[in-house]
């Protein structure tokens, strides 16, 4: 564990927040010196109110850090205070970084390769089918995906990137012990396997609404630039890109079809100025420059992270991959374009969806796969 118990105890006070405990530490020096200052002192901080100085002053600091060590040392999960080496550079430099992040899996130097990607929870075939693909495609250029773990685009994003054999953080609104969205449950291991599932909240801390514009910072924070891929006109998403300005970061945004209500955010991003991304080539020539101390960074393709071998498609089967795309496509139309049966339609989609190309929606509609 990157810390110390006074670290530790400190973030645990109720009404010390990371803004909070920064403006402590630069006024003591540390956390124990915090925990022995007289009151008069603490009543000399700006915004600590008498609510926060007297739990300051009653916390049991040494009995809740060493039940608080002994609950992360059981659950594989370890706490990196501002500072230390391992905690990221990028997310370091924002204007209010958590004093302590906890971690469950690790953090390494070429995480600050990492783009996040953010969008709609309930988002669409197509949105999915594209967020899965631009992710697999950055992890294979060996880029690190950050999202925040919830339903739709942040759990495709987490997909994608895992497809493609590469790393990627989930952001999480909750303690590292609750698992939020419950059905996220092996998502969230896998994540924790091959890359990091982190949270500036202590363990236990349920999904209060408040807790996630509040980790918004972190999920921008920890990357080079952030893409919304869907989103409504007042989506969270929005607000992920606005924090990603405000903290010096690239925005880029996934246009769509005009006639869809999950476009209208990404659509006002582009008039206001976001990139405009088509595929994962255009979010890494425009970062790239920004990480060139690493040599080739950003194009990295090693044995582990190459894709396999596209799996062989005879003449018909290549007929109907070619024809579907994103969009969702009905297997009669389908037949109806290529001049099948729909016997014969129905056949060459099952092969496909064996070979892990197809996916078939309620309906018998039919989009390409992109998820692993």
């Amino acid at each position: 564990m990157d810390t110390d118990p006074g670290w530790l105890a400190l973030s645990l006070v109720s009404g010390v927040g990371a803004k909070t405990f920064h403006r402590l530490i630069r006024r003591f020096g540390s956390p124990e010196n915090v925990f022995k200052a007289p009151r008069r002192h603490l009543e000399q901080v700006p915004g600590l109110t008498k609510r926060t100085i007297d739990a300051i002053r009653s916390f049991p600091r040494e009995e809740a850090a060493a039940k608080e060590m002994a609950r992360l040392s059981g659950l594989d999960i370890h706490v990196v205070r501002w500072g230390a080496k391992e905690y990221p550079d990028y997310l370091a430099n924002i204007a209010d970084p958590p004093a302590l992040i906890y971690v469950k899996g690790n953090l390494i130097q070429e995480d600050e390769r990492a783009v996040a990607v953010v969008g709609a929870r309930r988002a669409s075939a197509y949105g999915l089918a594209v967020c899965k693909k631009l992710t697999r495609d950055l992890a294979w250029q060996g880029w690190t995906v950050v999202s925040g773990m919830a339903r739709g685009i942040d759990s495709a994003a987490h997909q994608g990137a895992l497809a493609g054999g590469g790393r990627t953080l989930a952001v999480l609104g909750t303690g590292l012990d609750v698992i939020y969205p419950a059905e996220n449950n092996e998502l969230y291991h896998r994540i924790a396997a091959s890359g990091a599932v982190i949270s500036e909240f202590a363990l236990g801390t349920p999904p209060e609404p408040g807790n996630f514009p509040v980790r918004n910072r972190l999920i921008s924070g920890l990357a080079l630039g952030v893409v919304v891929v869907e989103a409504t006109a007042k989506s969270g998403s929005l607000i992920t890109a606005r924090l990603a300005l405000e903290q010096g970061r690239q925005v880029f945004a996934v246009p769509g079809p005009v006639d869809r209500q999950g476009v209208a955010g990404p659509h006002r991003l582009i008039k206001e100025g976001a990139k405009l991304v088509e595929r994962a080539e255009d979010i890494v020539e425009e970062l790239l420059p920004m990480v060139s101390h690493r040599p080739e960074v950003g194009m990295v393709e090693t044995e582990a992270t190459l894709p396999g071998p596209d799996p062989i498609l005879d003449e018909n089967e290549q007929k109907v991959w070619d024809i579907l795309g994103m969009e969702p496509l009905h297997m009669d139309d389908i037949a109806r374009q290529l001049d099948f049966s729909l016997p014969q339609t129905a056949e060459h989609l099952l092969r496909l969806e064996i070979k892990g190309l197809v996916k078939q929606l309620p309906g018998t509609f039919f989009v390409r796969d992109f998820s692993d």
